[in-house]
């Protein structure tokens, strides 16, 4: 049992134990009985230890008892993709250490550059694409002879093209790794790219930076961070958007304000979370079109797949479900579309509509092999298919929950 479901089965039963309905206890903690029911039920976590602390004080129970002593899964290390741990090696220590002592004399020519920007142009693609057993492997030798080039170049040309390579690669490792849910290695990319950014003297790469770092703290829900990297980050870039600003401008602006609408969803802060996701969609609006800024697919169609996140997120699983009739994300990558359907799988989920829910897992893991099966939100939407069917489920989703690694 996972610790959502053993939250969800300690509040059920002390509720019950105090004589409480639903309703009654929804209104003592100022939460909706949809909330309380999805809880109960075990397909919504409690993230915040404030909230939790607030449940358990309205129980008249400890935390670590609504808890029942479990522990948190966490995905095991043979489910990470080929390459994965060259990749965090490569993000470990100093990767041109050599360099720096004057160890390597290797010089970098200009042909040695473009080699290293010819394997550099495919990667954003195997980001998109969730081709992460490609990708790891890539990323970590693509650090690791960046790193020298910036160093060993024969020319201070090459070497800034070399920065600017390096500071993309960074990105992107970013990127992935925040997807894989490895965020201390995704926080060291990210800020990577960040100081890079800025010695480039990028502002909007150093801004693209912090999108990267932001989306770690919402994979370590860590929620109050977020907020804090999203708002800033957004501040300074409304300054740049009066008038005629550039279009990657706005793009990065509208993705901030995405952010803390699914931040603050998480929160249970419905109003404030619509109010940004309002934000966004005018934004969007204003560039007219969906685009792939800084791999941030910023644009209406991404926008509309955040609105049925966030109704999801929220509880609103009917709501999220209506909103998906509307929105056809087939322009956008295998990724988005991929974390489009698991959306879609949890709403059903939380209706108990089993078949729904797995055409939708099964549709996600088509489009995306990889990132369907390591997704939190995936395995978790399938362990709660297989419970929900008792003991005979139907062998196409017992074969799903084996290969997400979630069959009991």
């Amino acid at each position: 049992m996972t610790e959502t479901q053993e939250v969800g089965k300690q509040v059920a039963h002390h509720r019950k134990r105090l004589g409480l309905s639903q309703v009654e206890f929804a209104g003592l903690i100022g939460r909706s009985e949809s909330w309380v029911s999805q809880v109960e039920r075990g397909v919504r976590s409690i993230d915040r230890l404030s909230v939790l602390q607030t449940v358990a004080d309205a129980l008249s129970v400890s935390v670590a008892e609504l808890r029942g002593g479990t522990d948190v899964e966490t995905p095991a290390i043979d489910e990470r993709p080929e390459g994965f741990e060259d990749l965090r090696l490569a993000l470990t220590g100093h990767p041109a250490i050599f360099a720096v002592l004057g160890h390597d004399n290797h010089q970098y020519s200009e042909q040695d550059v473009q080699d290293l920007s010819e394997r550099h142009g495919g990667v954003w693609e195997m980001v998109h694409g969730s081709r992460y057993t490609e990708l790891a492997p890539t990323l970590a030798e693509l650090i690791t002879d960046l790193e020298l080039a910036v160093r060993l170049a024969g020319s201070e040309d090459l070497r800034r093209k070399s920065r600017e390579l390096l500071a993309d690669t960074y990105q992107a490792a970013a990127a992935m790794m925040a997807k894989l849910s490895e965020n201390d290695a995704a926080w060291i990319a990210a800020d990577r790219a960040a100081y890079l950014a800025e010695m480039l003297d990028w502002p909007l790469e150093t801004a693209a930076s912090l999108f990267r770092m932001a989306h770690v703290f919402l994979s370590l829900r860590q929620t109050s961070q977020a907020q804090k990297v999203a708002a800033d980050t957004a501040q300074a870039l409304s300054r740049r958007i009066d008038g005629e600003p550039e279009v990657e401008a706005l793009s990065l602006y509208g993705a901030f304000h995405l952010v803390l609408a699914v931040a603050l969803a998480r929160d249970n802060e419905r109003t404030q979370a619509y109010e940004h996701l309002e934000t966004a969609r005018r934004t969007a609006q204003r560039i007219g079109e969906d685009r792939n800024d800084f791999g941030t697919e910023f644009g209406p169609t991404n926008v509309a797949i955040h609105a049925v996140s966030i109704a999801a997120e929220l509880g609103d699983a009917g709501h999220a479900l209506e909103l998906s009739h509307e929105v056809d994300p087939s322009n956008l990558s295998a990724e988005r579309q991929a974390r489009f359907a698991i959306d879609i799988a949890y709403a059903h989920s939380m209706r108990r509509q089993i078949g729904e829910a797995l055409r939708a897992l099964e549709k996600a893991e088509n489009l995306t092999p990889e990132q369907t099966r390591m997704h939190r939100v995936a395995r978790d939407v399938a362990r709660d298919l297989i419970q929900l069917s008792g003991s005979r489920p139907r062998p196409e989703l017992r074969d799903l929950a084996e290969r997400f690694g979630v069959l009991p």
